[in-house]
């Protein structure tokens, strides 16, 4: 199938990814993290059960569903970010909240 216009147009002056590509590099990370967090999560609630364990891991797993919906949506340098940073911020959170 071919790519549309727009794409091929892209791809023919940058040597780097097309959008569609990039789209699903940042949606596969984003599941991996997303699994990823919700492994972590089991483990912490395994050793403590706490309301800040399942609110801190339960956002990094949103935020990685919300970066999903943007990188389908076409936003991929703001998923990056949000991811980057909010998933910073969730380990920043476990360092420094949970005990």
């Amino acid at each position: 199938m071919d790519a549309p216009a727009d794409e091929q147009s892209f791809s023919e002056d940058h040597a780097g990814l097309t959008p569609r590509q990039a789209r699903r590099i940042r949606i596969v990370l984003a599941s991996v993290l997303m699994g990823a967090m919700a492994l972590v999560l089991v483990i912490r609630l395994a050793s403590r059960t706490s309301v800040l364990v399942v609110g801190v891991y339960g956002a990094a797993l949103v935020l990685c569903g919300i970066v999903i919906e943007l990188s389908r949506n076409g936003r991929t340098r703001l998923g990056t970010w949000m991811l980057g940073i909010g998933l910073a911020a969730a380990l920043a959170a476990d360092w420094l909240l949970l005990p």
